[in-house]
């Protein structure tokens, strides 16, 4: 969908989300990003793994020129962030994560300053939730021997993820109004836009990026 057409479906008072696919850095990781890096690197290898460094953040600069190239109404552009908690202190973290290195949240912080509005996009006790799943996970991959109970937590994470993808619709549902535009940054395994409302259109123009590959070691 072209950004003149964004417009006029504002002008038409109609409700628009434009879904913009991600893949998370390890600048997004926050407490984190060390284990991440070191698990990354260990299964990789130190080249390789600089390798998908790089392309993850040739991927960002992309998109980034890509979406700060729409001429939107960007005061009637609402932000909503795989990740990001429905809290009272979503400036603050979009800031930090963004100051530690993350091309995703210095986009919002650019995006804002054109007059966006940031929402809180997540449950907080759904995030806890990923963050204790994703440590067991790390702790898993760290270890040389092969982990018990990995198809038990990946029933656990897919189901953890459709109820994140419920509650993030939930969300742009409830909080997005006629005459706006919502972007919404969303990692590539999430589909929070089946569960939207019926009354709001939903537009995809940026082809989903590949995940960096591991090569043979």
């Amino acid at each position: 969908m072209s950004p003149r057409s964004a417009r006029a479906r504002t002008a038409r008072n109609e409700r628009l989300v434009i879904c913009i696919p991600i893949i998370h850095s390890q600048a997004d990781m926050g407490a984190m990003a060390h284990s991440v890096r070191r698990v990354s690197a260990k299964k990789l290898g130190r080249d390789a793994w600089e390798r998908n460094v790089n392309v993850i953040d040739e991927m960002w600069q992309g998109l980034r020129d890509t979406v700060e190239g729409w001429e939107l109404p960007w005061d009637k552009v609402r932000l909503y962030q795989d990740g990001l908690p429905q809290c009272e202190r979503e400036v603050e973290i979009v800031t930090t994560l963004a100051q530690a290195g993350s091309r995703n949240h210095q986009l919002l912080l650019s995006l804002m300053s054109r007059g966006a509005v940031l929402m809180g996009t997540e449950s907080p006790d759904l995030l806890v939730e990923e963050y204790q799943l994703a440590l067991e996970g790390l702790a898993a991959e760290d270890s040389d021997a092969a982990a018990p109970g990995t198809p038990e937590r990946e029933a656990r994470s897919r189901a953890l993820l459709a109820r994140r993808d419920r509650y993030i619709a939930a969300r742009i549902n409830e909080s997005l109004r006629p005459g706006e535009i919502g972007l919404l940054f969303i990692g590539m395994l999430h589909a929070p836009e089946r569960c939207l409302a019926r009354d709001i259109r939903v537009s995809h123009p940026i082809r989903r990026p590949e995940r960096p590959r591991r090569e043979p070691r």
